[in-house]
């Protein structure tokens, strides 16, 4: 649409010379042949408007839809709303049109009602942690195959602490509950404050809430933290950003750790994520006013 108007107006010069010195002159001098010319003034009231390219549309056309079949398609379309169903009964009344003739008749018509427009979601205000360990997030990320060498699958599991986002990380070969109750195990003795709450997702290395045989059996996972008096929360299904925080640590992980990483068996990877996870605890994050997880921990351990 914004090379309409200069094309206009480039137009308008031209007739306005070719009045002055000629056709032939205008033609040379622009390079647009004699009868385009001709046809611009022909066309030419004294506005640039009418100097527009007009529509190539067809007023008519041989075989356009008569006004009986649009009355038809009209009556038997407040009858049934299903296209195909339409379709066969106008067939059997005589209507020989194929069907995405139809469909453009339907919306030639504005038979169809606009659907709704989809309210905007509004996440609720959310309440931040106020003291460390209040509640912690814990996922699991998939290793990517492009740094392992030796082809196995490996799993790290993450743990990151809403309120000072003090992060803990760990490796596995395993995805189950079986790991999961080592982590935990792990976190606990890693963590230098109580824990009060875990928040994970609904993965059935943590929960068989949303298996049907096994929904009121507990996990080794689950079972540890009653013991240890930890509340357990399980976030919504299908509502990864509830768990926002530890996605987003996975993210950071990928490319400041992965992406510049080999390794060559679990061990070796086990080594060279911990001393990614000292490091990270000392980067600075712009959630915390650029301050780094263990300076904001080291704040509250001082008054604790």
């Amino acid at each position: 649409m914004k090379s309409i108007s200069p094309r206009a107006h480039f137009r308008q010069l031209v007739i306005k010379y070719s009045a002055k010195n000629g056709v032939t002159a205008a033609s040379i001098r622009y390079r647009v042949c004699r009868k385009a010319i001709y046809d611009w003034k022909k066309r030419y009231d004294g506005r640039w408007q009418s100097l527009i390219d007009r529509s190539h549309r067809p007023h008519s056309h041989p075989r356009q839809q008569t006004a009986e079949e649009y009355a038809m398609i009209e009556r038997y379309y407040r009858r049934t709303k299903d296209k195909i169903m339409l379709w066969d009964k106008l067939r059997e009344n005589g209507y020989t049109r194929c069907y995405n003739s139809l469909l453009r008749a339907i919306k030639r018509l504005k038979l169809e009602e606009t659907p709704e427009k989809r309210k905007g979601y509004k996440s609720k205000p959310y309440q931040r942690a106020e003291y460390p360990g209040q509640k912690v997030q814990i996922d699991v990320k998939f290793v990517p195959a492009y740094c392992v060498a030796n082809g196995q699958k490996y799993y790290q599991y993450t743990a990151i602490d809403e309120c000072t986002r003090f992060c803990f990380r760990e490796m596995y070969d395993e995805h189950s509950t079986y790991s999961s109750l080592d982590f935990l195990k792990k976190l606990i003795e890693y963590f230098p404050f109580p824990i009060r709450e875990i928040q994970t997702d609904n993965g059935t290395e943590w929960t068989n809430a949303l298996l049907v045989k096994k929904a009121t059996h507990k996990t080794l996972f689950e079972e540890y933290l009653d013991e240890c008096g930890i509340k357990y929360h399980r976030i919504q299904v299908a509502t990864p950003r509830h768990n926002g925080k530890v996605e987003r640590q996975h993210r950071l992980d990928e490319q400041r750790f992965y992406s510049k990483m080999r390794m060559y068996s679990l061990e070796d990877g086990r080594k060279q994520l911990a001393k990614y996870n000292k490091i990270s605890n000392n980067i600075s994050k712009s959630c915390l006013k650029y301050r780094s997880p263990n300076a904001v921990l080291a704040d509250y351990l001082a008054v604790m």
